[in-house]
């Protein structure tokens, strides 16, 4: 009985053994169609690979739609964010008696590093217009810090050099690197329209006056954050009546279009001028369209910030200047610029 079963196996092991002899020596195409041996196996090899690709696929898809939640949770939180600069950078218009403002700030991203600031300082007005060294968040973060900074020096010192100096020595004296800030400050009386002012690094901002002249706002110092020991200078200027002032940040000034031409000083008091009998906000958003027709399309590099301050004309001084227009235009004379009031400077082109 034994020798009968160690001879089956023998027989079942030789007949398997010739099995995959012969399974090995045979092409797929020699093989018959009803072989089951090689039918079973790729196909389940098949069905296991589709299912591995699957959960590949799957585990993709999940992980693609937790950083889409967690970008629209950052585009939110940075849009919030943008929203307070706005607040900060608050009234975009302004009205007291005489004097009108209006000012804009058009970020290059979602974050501006650009600000301006209107203040009621006991019987004056302050004006700020400021623009922090970089872009987007690295600026933006220091924004609503130098905002305050700003406002409680400007109410600490009527003098806006001294208010500027102090500003600057606080943000030199703070924990790091202080980022660099460019900054014009002033103070217009509401009574007689002074101006005191100290511009920090800004492109100059202007005053057009009544009669076709320009006057550059220069005196000042460094930009904040360069040295603690900076020296500020003030300086003063009457704005008249129908005169208008334009400040801005160099994004402005520098504006660039197709030919690697920039919106300059001189474009801007052109642009500002053609629409200077109009309203604060109406020179602002014409000024602001010229800056980008100038740039006829192309991306802006800096974000652009302008604010406008005009003086209206009282009843009396726009029937005088009717009457001399007219009787110019009937002596046939030639209208003189007349050099304005003994505070100005005239501007040098």
């Amino acid at each position: 009985m034994a020798l009968g079963t160690n001879l089956l196996a023998n027989l079942f092991a030789r007949g398997v053994l010739d099995m995959w002899n012969t399974w090995q020596g045979t092409s797929p195409e020699q093989l018959p169609l009803g072989a089951p041996f090689t039918r079973e196996e790729p196909e389940r090899e098949e069905v296991s690979c589709g299912d591995g690709r699957r959960e590949e696929v799957r585990a993709l898809e999940e992980e693609l739609a937790i950083l889409r939640r967690e970008q629209s949770k950052l585009y939110r939180g940075i849009f919030e964010a943008a929203q307070i600069q706005r607040r900060l950078c608050a009234p975009r218009q302004f009205r007291s008696g005489e004097f009108e403002v209006a000012g804009e700030i058009f970020p290059v991203r979602h974050l501006s590093g650009d600000f301006f600031k209107v203040m009621e300082l006991d019987s004056a007005l302050g004006i700020v217009v400021g623009d922090i060294a970089g872009k987007g968040l690295s600026a933006g973060i220091w924004l609503p810090h130098l905002v305050s900074l700003i406002h409680r020096c400007a109410r600490a010192h009527r003098d806006p050099a001294e208010a500027i100096a102090e500003a600057n020595r606080e943000l030199c004296s703070g924990y790091g690197e202080p980022p660099l800030v460019a900054l014009f400050f002033a103070r217009i009386d509401l009574e007689d329209g002074e101006i005191v002012y100290c511009n920090a690094g800004l492109p100059s901002p202007m005053i057009l006056g009544r009669d076709n002249d320009v006057v550059r706002l220069e005196q000042g110092g460094p930009m904040l954050g360069a040295m603690s020991n900076g020296t500020f200078h003030t300086g003063a200027v009457i704005l008249d009546q129908g005169d208008v002032l334009i400040a801005c940040s160099d994004g402005v000034t520098e504006c660039q279009n197709s030919r690697d031409q920039e919106f300059d000083l001189t474009r801007l008091s052109t642009a500002a001028r053609a629409s200077s009998g109009g309203s604060a906000s109406e020179t602002l958003f014409s000024t602001l369209g010229a800056v980008l027709d100038f740039a006829d399309g192309c991306s802006l590099n800096d974000d652009l910030t302008l604010l406008v301050v005009r003086r209206e004309e009282t009843m009396a001084i726009r029937d005088g200047s009717r009457a001399r227009d007219s009787r110019t235009f009937l002596e046939g004379q030639v209208p003189v610029v007349p050099v304005g009031s003994a505070g100005r400077q005239k501007l040098v082109s």
